[in-house]
């Protein structure tokens, strides 16, 4: 459909939490879930939040196969997740790892996340998804849902010793910019 514009950190919609997705299978919202898909393929994402695109709905879409962003990283399913749920499977396993975001363009940062967890919530006809997931599956989803309640990766980082330019942290990494 068409690859839109992704808000980046400074605006001050991507601080704003988003309201619970009312209708499904509606024309309104598969033409947003087209254009969000658009626009993660167009810039590589691992994932996109409908606020990144200065819609304020609980609507996240991500999925990894080859990625130049995330060149190491393992598969995740295409999945388009309405109004999440995340449960933490053990809140004392958090692991710290590198992140982007397309509303943060050229960053990286080391961020703590929970390593399992279980996510529910709804595709866009409306029917259940119920997952329990691990590792880069559990950090991409955790992103993404980060940023329904108005939260960028940034906040999260504890050292910001560890922020900065992906091309000045991994000078020699074959990581493709945001």
């Amino acid at each position: 459909m068409a690859v839109r514009s992704v808000l980046r950190m400074g605006d001050p919609q991507l601080l704003e939490r988003s309201r619970a997705v009312e209708r499904f299978a509606t024309p309104e919202l598969d033409a947003l879930i087209r254009d969000m898909r658009d626009t993660m393929a167009a810039l590589n994402g691992a994932g996109l939040a409908a606020p990144q695109l200065g819609v304020l709905k609980r609507i996240v879409i991500f999925g990894v196969g080859r990625n130049p962003r995330y060149p190491d990283a393992e598969e995740v399913p295409e999945t388009v997740l309405i109004n999440p749920e995340l449960e933490p499977l053990d809140a004392g396993d958090v692991a710290e790892d590198w992140e982007g975001c397309l509303s943060v363009p050229g960053m990286r940062g080391l961020v703590p996340r929970y390593r399992h967890l279980r996510y529910r919530g709804f595709d866009e006809r409306g029917r259940p998804i119920d997952r329990t997931v691990s590792d880069f599956h559990a950090r991409v989803v955790q992103h993404e849902v980060d940023h329904l309640d108005g939260v960028l990766y940034p906040t999260r980082i504890r050292d910001l010793r560890n922020f900065g330019f992906t091309a000045e942290l991994f000078p020699d990494a074959n990581i493709a910019e945001d």
